[in-house]
């Protein structure tokens, strides 16, 4: 396995300076997963790429998604065939990218009496899922009886329940395959910076965007970066730039908010991930990982502030109700909550439309000036949406240098970074092997998935800082090396990149987080050369994000 490149916030200087001296092909604003998978399909064509993002990689909507590459079964009830037919068949892509990151994960759907879904239409729609979605195998649909049902779930209520749909999806980390589109882009030759914010476009005399104005987040220095071309992939914050480029006319985003709660497994022990109706008509997952279960989500309309969307009291009473009203022996309450997070879906506003009933399908917007936009969209779909953004992009190249020789899109067959795997049964045996080199150390089978389905082959090389680090304990001694590889590879600039966005701590392993962050703000400190009045504040602003995601008061 070859070692990443060095992607560090040590070389943020050199690489402004870089950036201020060069003229790229192309400006991507955003750095989720459009934007990643944007810089990723450019590079690779032989486009010479930057991507600028105003927080850190996937802080956005990137990590706050339901973390599922699935087909969108919902959407059927739309008639959205084609978009069902397209991330659909992109699950088994995106799979294939990186199997380590995009895992199997068999999906329970129950029938209820009363439900939304009956029997007779659930076959039929889930199998032309798999006709559209071109699932073959030990994939395809099953219909189970109340009794299978119950077999594979016991937590389901025996009243009631008629039945269910069993079929295939995929889960995901979206913050890890966001990292790991950005690193890929890197070895074609794309420059990345987060906590670089586009504060105004640059035009030629003619009005053509030719550049940005960027401002560094760091060191609070104002730069100019040029290139032929610019797109904007800033998801939520897409509208603000067309109105910053003057051109916000014609359709517009509806953002809604999408809620996500975190239980210990034991507090909801589901046998798989289960697809469930909530009295009113939405549809909620439950989703075992490791050693919690997560529910979600929401889909209500939001209108304040972007840049800080928390858990209400209201969505939380929500999801724990519908929990219980599905599994009639659970009983959660507020304080089985230990982690959640409220992200915003960037969707186009339609009229008359309510939130659940908005086409997730993505939108290109051209401005006079030249200004690319695109949003909407679904994490399934990030790769086929920044194909479609870029054919534009060689289009323009194409005409304006009819000599150039540009690819045509290749990402279905670019392996992502930490993927050296054929197909997922090599996964389970790598981990095993991981496994038996730590259990001596006494790390359990959790530790071992979870550096693998994290970093993959990248392991590896956490594995050799490990060996090296003289911590006695081997727990610290693990995150101090995880957190050295994400210095080094991952442009982690503060404990909030590495506990949350680069492991998901947060979210999985909250306890880890508390345990361990005056440790991690020590250790970024010393190798980011930052003071201590820098180190309190980050623990400060960790201890503050800690408590807006586990406590919650009327």
């Amino acid at each position: 396995m070859q070692r990443p490149l060095s992607f560090s916030a040590r070389n943020r200087a050199t690489d402004i300076a870089t950036l201020k001296g060069e003229t790229a092909d192309l400006i991507v604003i955003g750095g989720g997963i459009t934007g990643a998978g944007i810089a990723l399909d450019a590079a690779s064509r032989g486009l010479k790429v930057v991507l600028l993002e105003k927080g850190d990689f996937a802080s956005g909507t990137s990590s706050k998604s339901t973390k599922l590459i699935h087909g969108g079964l919902r959407y059927l009830k739309q008639f959205d065939f084609w978009l069902v037919k397209e991330v659909g068949s992109e699950r088994a892509i995106v799979h294939k990218l990186a199997p380590h990151l995009v895992l199997p994960e068999k999906m329970l759907l129950p029938l209820i009496e009363g439900g939304s879904y009956g029997k007779w239409l659930t076959s039929i729609g889930l199998k032309v899922y798999d006709i559209l979605a071109q699932v073959g195998g030990d994939d395809k649909r099953r219909m189970l009886e109340k009794k299978e049902a119950l077999q594979l779930e016991p937590l389901l209520p025996k009243k009631g329940l008629k039945g269910a749909g069993y079929y295939a999806e995929y889960r995901t980390d979206d913050s890890r395959l966001t990292i790991e589109n950005i690193k890929t882009a890197l070895q074609y030759g794309a420059k990345a910076l987060n906590y670089a914010e586009v504060t105004e476009f640059v035009y030629t005399p003619e009005g053509r965007v030719c550049g940005v104005g960027v401002r560094d987040c760091i060191g609070g220095e104002s730069f100019e970066v040029r290139s032929r071309h610019v797109i904007s992939a800033a998801g939520p914050w897409v509208d603000e730039l067309r109105s910053l480029n003057r051109s916000k006319k014609g359709k517009r985003l509806h953002l809604t908010k999408g809620v996500h709660l975190v239980f210990p497994y034991e507090k909801l022990p589901v046998k798989q991930s289960v697809y469930f109706d909530v009295p009113d008509g939405r549809m909620i997952f439950a989703i075992p990982r490791g050693r919690i279960t997560y529910v979600g989500t929401t889909d209500t309309n939001y209108d304040s502030d972007k840049n800080e969307v928390y858990t209400d009291f209201a969505d939380a009473i929500y999801l724990i109700s519908a929990v219980n009203n599905m599994f009639p022996t659970i009983e959660l309450e507020m304080s089985d909550i230990i982690s959640s997070w409220a992200g915003l879906r960037p969707l186009i506003h339609e009229e008359g439309k309510s939130t659940s009933e908005l086409s997730r399908k993505d939108e290109i917007f051209t401005s006079d000036s030249g200004l690319i936009s695109i949003a909407g969209g679904k994490l399934t779909g990030y790769r086929k949406m920044a194909e479609r953004v870029v054919n534009r992009i060689v289009s323009r190249v194409g005409e304006e240098d009819e000599g150039r020789e540009l690819s045509d899109c290749q990402t279905e067959e670019i392996p992502l970074c930490g993927s050296d795997f054929k197909k997922f049964k090599e996964v389970q045996k790598y981990i095993t092997r991981v496994l038996s080199k730590l259990e001596r150390e006494g790390f359990e089978a959790y530790d071992a998935w979870y550096l693998v389905t994290n970093y993959g082959k990248q392991t590896e090389f956490i594995l050799e800082t490990f060996r090296k680090l003289p911590d006695a304990d081997p727990f610290w001694r693990m995150i101090k090396a995880e957190l050295q590889f994400a210095l080094e590879h991952e442009m982690v600039h503060n404990p909030m990149d590495f506990l949350i966005r680069r492991t998901g701590r947060l979210y999985f392993d909250i306890e880890s987080v508390r345990k361990n962050l005056n440790q991690v703000a020590e250790e970024c400190a010393l190798q980011l050369k930052a003071d201590a009045q820098t180190q309190n504040g980050w623990v400060s602003e960790m201890e503050q994000i800690l408590k807006q995601h586990s406590s919650f008061t009327l």
